[in-house]
């Protein structure tokens, strides 16, 4: 991936993190826009002085600060060419019913809106040079539905279905467009979710164990890479065998 130039939001900590640690390893230089704390000291561990790991805080629920985060990545390293949207939320555990309004709207604020915003800032410097890979992170939630965790579900059906409206758009470019479903990982995210349903989580998983980072890595890095060039508006299955399709 030499002279790749890589966004990957969400890349402070755990999937995205571990996406971009595996594409700085390939020779890509690699942007991790995110408003961690932890963003800046997280990509000078990856460069270890090499340049290629850049920083860059970034709210993606806000057109302002994705331009303004594009912009700076242009400046170092080029327009880019590979995106890996791994920046989201759970949001609260509870019924339907029961949830509270405000916790709906963040989740859909950034596992939906923020998603549109950054394809919507990164596919025109793909057209223009006729090749890009962009990988939506969305999760197996989204395909079969968590109880207790209606918005989480909702927001990851969403990201399935513009992955798969926007493969179609760029099907005549050089530009492929998927998305991964995983199964839970041992994340941050899980500080999010009560202990019942990172139990009912693990026992819908048939492998009987939460899905590795580096495992997820391997194959988000294989569909943003030269090789996948003809899969596009596809979804990648990592649910260790719990989805059903």
């Amino acid at each position: 991936m030499d002279d790749q130039v890589a966004v990957v939001t969400g890349g402070a900590q755990g999937i995205g993190h571990a996406v971009a640690k595996l594409l700085v390893k390939k020779g890509a230089r690699v942007a991790s826009w995110d408003i961690d704390a932890t963003n800046e000291s997280a990509m000078e561990s990856l460069s270890a002085g090499s340049g290629k790991a850049l920083a860059v805080s970034c709210n993606i629920t806000d057109p302002v600060s994705i331009d303004a985060a594009l912009a700076k990545t242009t400046e170092a390293f080029g327009t880019p060419t590979i995106l890996v949207n791994s920046a989201g939320i759970a949001g609260p555990n509870a019924p339907l019913d029961e949830y509270d309004i405000e916790a709906w709207r963040q989740v859909m604020d950034l596992n939906i809106n923020g998603t549109f915003l950054v394809n919507r800032a990164l596919v025109p410097g793909m057209k223009a040079q006729n090749y890009g890979r962009i990988l939506n992170i969305a999760s197996v939630a989204g395909k079969e539905g968590n109880p207790n965790a209606a918005a989480y579900s909702t927001s990851k059906a969403g990201v399935i279905g513009l992955t798969k409206s926007l493969g179609k758009e760029l099907a005549g470019f050089d530009i492929a467009v998927n998305c991964v479903t995983p199964a839970a990982a041992k994340t941050r995210i899980f500080d999010q979710m009560s202990q019942e349903h990172i139990d009912y989580m693990l026992s819908k998983i048939p492998r009987g164990r939460f899905l590795d980072l580096e495992e997820a890595a391997r194959m988000i890095v294989w569909t943003v890479s030269m090789e996948n060039s003809f899969t596009t508006g596809a979804v990648f299955d990592l649910s260790g065998g719990r989805a059903t399709y």
